[in-house]
């Protein structure tokens, strides 16, 4: 059995049940569905059994998690209690392959008196639950999809992919941001990633290796050293940068001035119009500057250009932007 082979093989087939599905998919009903999710004043309620339940679980994640309020319902519960999540203005999104799923068939009474809508993703679209719903996104796909011809594998990768991409079609609508993203994820790396700005993680005050540009090797060798961060900003009597030194600089310079470096003042060795970042920048920003210009550190200046702190990439490793 050639592993990878057969692997790429089923990755194809789930692959194609999904371009067939997109084009099988009743534009008046996509549009019908995607207006009921526009003009929802509650929170979409996103239902399913099994297989087909676990789809609605990470459907209502994904929905929440950009701009559209969204609550997972087990049908099973729903029929002994949970019913009570469903409110007037409220939006049904049940998942279900197969449409005779009969615990999710047992809300659809109360549902109907309620009077909310239903939205169906289903592969079966002459089932009980297409025809009680206000509209049907045909995921029917082939049984040869399927291993053994009835294990939820495709089927499932499709009712995904269609519960994804309403998602992303309102987050469209709705000109959902980064910045809003962000905010609903502030832990983890993505919150990191999207949250975490410069000025949270740069050194400052009497952390900061400054030296003015008439400062001797010698006393800028001696600041590096003690401030610990392997560079040092050289400033001008303002604090505005005019270059930097870093311990890259301080071996190149030893090569070319050997004996008579420690002599030279700072502004004869310094790198001049460095690469830098301001406190508001992410720091995610700030680390893909450092590694498309191959740098360990950034100084920070603010809108005068005045050096108020410096970045390194440990800092960057340590706070888990990396």
């Amino acid at each position: 059995m050639d592993v990878l082979r057969s692997l790429q093989e089923e990755l194809n087939k789930e692959a194609e049940a999904i371009l067939r599905v997109a084009r099988q998919l009743d534009p008046e009903q996509v549009n019908k569905a995607f207006q009921l999710l526009l003009d929802c004043q509650g929170k979409v309620v996103v239902t399913g059994m099994g297989k087909a339940g676990i789809i609605a679980r990470k459907i209502s994640a994904t929905l929440a998690s950009t701009g559209t309020t969204s609550i997972f319902l087990h049908a099973a519960e729903g029929i002994h209690g949970d019913l009570g999540m469903l409110q007037q203005h409220d939006l049904l999104l049940a998942v279900s392959h197969s449409g005779n799923t009969q615990e999710l068939l047992s809300i659809i009474p109360y549902v109907k008196f309620v009077g909310i809508p239903i939205i169906a993703i289903t592969g079966n679209v002459d089932s009980p639950l297409a025809q009680n719903a206000d509209a049907v996104l045909d995921c029917s796909i082939p049984a040869d999809f399927e291993a053994l011809g009835m294990v939820p594998t495709a089927s499932t990768t499709v009712e995904l992919a269609v519960g994804d991409a309403l998602a992303i079609l309102l987050l469209k609508k709705k000109n959902f941001s980064l910045v809003d993203f962000a905010r609903f994820h502030p832990g983890g790396s993505i919150g990191k990633q999207l949250l975490l700005m410069v000025k949270d993680l740069m050194h400052t005050g009497e952390e900061l290796p400054l030296v003015r540009q008439d400062t001797s090797m010698s006393e800028a060798i001696l600041v590096m050293t003690s401030k610990k961060l392997g560079c040092t900003a050289v400033v001008d009597e303002d604090s505005v940068l005019i270059g930097i030194i870093t311990d890259g600089d301080l071996r190149r310079q030893i090569q070319l001035k050997q004996d008579r470096l420690l002599a030279h003042p700072a502004k004869d060795c310094m790198t001049g119009n460095p690469k830098s970042c301001h406190p508001e920048d992410l720091a995610a920003s700030a680390l893909r500057q450092m590694e498309k210009h191959k740098i360990t550190m950034l100084p920070v200046l603010n809108d005068s250009r005045q050096v108020v702190g410096i970045l390194h990439m440990h800092d960057l490793v340590l706070a888990g932007i990396i």
